[in-house]
């Protein structure tokens, strides 16, 4: 839209072709009106709204942008979380700029990439990065949300709980027959309850509803898994010619694997797989690698699950933290006294 601005007031899609199975990655506020949304196929796109122009995903301008992005960010702190090509958490705790006040910063910021990269950004300022991630998706486009210490409270209790980061449709929907609809509900619940039904992610649940999030700002993130994964233009039926298509899938994970020099980080081995009714299902195990072996004794249980064509084949392995730089194995010694 902004090399094309004939697409500003038109329904505009990115993403893949309609004939190939492609899907929408983001789509214009024009488009939403229909009801199109990103990881919508395209032909469904389509259907909704048949004026929809589509363009193909351009990486490389995406990058390039994103390059530019970052260093206006770095113009006002060098604390900064990069979560996508697009979206970053930035620590101006420390700022002197604008008086320290983080609203003045975001609002520099977002003047800054509009005047120098011609697109707009949205900004969510608050005391944590859950609150403050909740707020930039606020007032889209080109908006921004300041929540203030005083305000957190009264903030975080109105949220529906699928705002909290990690509740998707499915925990949405088991928190709601819970009878939890907002925060402010699972404030009152009993952590126990939860813990039954959410184990570990309880907590996070609860502490979230109370708008604490205690985690910092990384300036570096370890990369905990890498995956390859194919949509198919036909379905595969289920059996041999999902098994035929392994090798080729492995050959492109090994690539990225020796891109990376991941190989030593290797933990274990999952294949994913979506069915023709767009089921999803992911099979792990400890003690597997990335062999062809291991990949096809994971498929042969993923497909064992659903009798039904494949839409989509994936391959991954999930990864240790990195090694010390200089790593060294020690010798063991062992020391013994009297208990």
């Amino acid at each position: 839209m902004r090399d094309d601005p004939s697409l500003i007031d038109r329904p505009f899609a990115v993403g893949g072709s309609a004939e190939g199975r492609g899907v929408l990655t983001t789509c214009n506020y024009p488009a939403r009106e229909f009801g199109v949304h990103s990881a919508m196929p395209t032909s469904q796109a389509y259907r909704l709204c048949p004026d929809l122009v589509v363009a193909p995903v351009n990486i490389p301008k995406y990058r390039e942008v994103s390059v530019q992005m970052h260093e206006i960010f770095e113009q006002f702190t060098d604390v900064i979380e990069p979560l996508s090509l697009d979206e970053a958490y930035l620590d101006v705790s420390d700022s002197t700029l604008f008086d320290g006040s983080a609203s003045r910063i975001a609002e520099a910021i977002r003047e800054q990439i509009k005047t120098e990269i011609n697109i707009t950004v949205s900004a969510g300022v608050s005391i944590n990065k859950f609150l403050a991630k909740v707020a930039s998706d606020w007032n889209k486009p080109d908006g921004q949300k300041v929540v203030t210490p005083d305000e957190v409270d009264a903030f975080t209790a109105a949220l529906e709980v699928r705002a909290i980061p990690g509740v998707g449709p499915v925990t949405a929907e088991k928190l709601k027959r819970m009878g939890f609809q907002k925060c402010t509900d699972l404030r009152n619940a009993e952590a126990r309850v939860l813990k039954r039904r959410f184990g570990s992610f309880a907590q996070t649940l609860i502490e979230r509803a109370h708008g604490r999030d205690n985690r910092p700002v990384n300036t570096s993130r370890i990369r905990k898994s890498l995956s390859v994964e194919h949509t198919y233009t036909q379905d595969l039926k289920n059996g041999q010619p999902c098994f035929d298509k392994l090798p080729g899938l492995l050959d492109e994970l090994r690539g990225r694997i020796d891109k990376g020099k991941l190989a030593p980080r290797i933990q274990k081995a999952y294949v994913k797989i979506k069915f023709s009714d767009f089921s999803t299902t992911t099979v792990e195990r400890v003690g597997t690698a990335a062999t062809l072996t291991d990949y096809q004794e994971l498929l042969a249980d993923g497909l064992a699950r659903r009798d039904l064509p494949v839409r989509l084949l994936g391959l991954g392995v999930r990864l240790s933290p990195d090694f010390p730089e200089h790593f060294e194995q020690l010798p063991l010694r062992m020391e013994h006294d009297d208990y």
